[in-house]
């Protein structure tokens, strides 16, 4: 357990010592450095998100008013903004290296699910111009509401581990999503009744070694497993809503705070980043992957 202060520096170490190879080569073509180094600006947005802080000026705010002393270089809001945008790529990159470092390529247990992103206020989607041709009008089975906006899709381990994460249209088929989450998996991939089809199953099993089950079946069609089966895929089954309560409570992923996919995409990784930095260090701590509530003292 930490106090926040030392959360902060356990945070830095992390990322100083697996992104210092990505952050070793020429990420500017032009023009001088950073005042505040890229380790440090990973660190305040990974801070900052696993803190409930969902905005760069928030995140911004809050370490300019209590951690100027640990990070005196820390400038305007703009400067620190367009900063951490640009380093989408390097989040993307960490979190892969980070993923492959907690030993989940090596593991045959996955489940996928996905989250409604609204981008507005279902009324407000005729008057919205941002996205415009990119998001779309949708339904969230869970909450039985339609919104405008995105699909989230997460895929982890069945220990809690995001291995990758991609949002797509609203109205797009969950399914599609389930090629570029998988990439490089084998084993057995658990869904909902949102992922039956018989092509896709037959697909990744002949190409990628990938198994495909549903907790169910739909309404029209006639289960045949045995109910104790059953009974197991819905169990880890519910490690993927844990941690999707998580993404959405802790991290407020369904709220998009973002005019362009270019920000969206930068805030969707440094939400997944924050999320493996912390099952990261729930690990070195020798505690269950999620129990984040006790990784900074009250």
């Amino acid at each position: 357990m930490y106090t926040e202060e030392e959360f902060i520096i356990a945070v830095f170490c992390v990322v100083v010592d697996e992104a210092t190879p990505l952050l070793e080569s020429k990420l500017r073509s032009r023009g001088f450095g950073p005042r505040l180094s890229d380790a440090e600006v990973l660190t305040i947005e990974i801070v900052g998100e696993f803190l409930g802080y969902t905005t760069d000026t928030a995140i911004w705010t809050y370490f300019r008013r209590h951690y100027r002393a640990l990070f005196p270089a820390l400038g305007s809001r703009t400067t620190f903004a367009r900063q951490a945008a640009n380093l989408w790529a390097v989040k993307q990159l960490l979190h892969a290296r980070l993923v492959r470092r907690l030993g989940a390529h090596e593991m045959d247990l996955f489940v996928v699910d996905g989250l409604p992103m609204p981008v507005c206020a279902f009324c407000r989607a005729p008057r919205v111009r941002r996205f415009r041709g990119e998001a779309a009008f949708g339904y969230c089975r869970s909450k039985k509401q339609r919104y405008f906006g995105f699909k989230g899709e997460v895929l982890i381990t069945a220990s809690g581990l995001i291995v990758a994460a991609t949002a797509i249209a609203a109205n797009a088929d969950e399914r599609d999503g389930v090629w570029e989450l998988s990439e490089g998996l084998q084993g057995l991939l658990v869904g909902d009744k949102g992922f039956i089809g018989q092509a896709l199953a037959a697909q990744l099993a002949a190409e990628r070694g990938l198994r495909l089950e549903t907790t169910g079946v739909r309404k029209t069609m006639t289960e045949t497993r045995d109910p104790a089966r059953l009974r197991q895929l819905g169990r880890v089954r519910k490690m993927v809503e844990t941690v999707i309560g998580q993404l959405a409570e802790r991290f407020h992923i369904e709220r998009v705070h973002a005019r362009d996919r270019w920000h969206l995409t930068s805030r969707i990784a440094r939400k997944i980043l924050s999320h493996t930095v912390a099952v990261y260090l729930c690990r070195q701590a020798g505690d269950a992957s999620l129990r984040f509530e006790r990784l900074i003292a009250a």
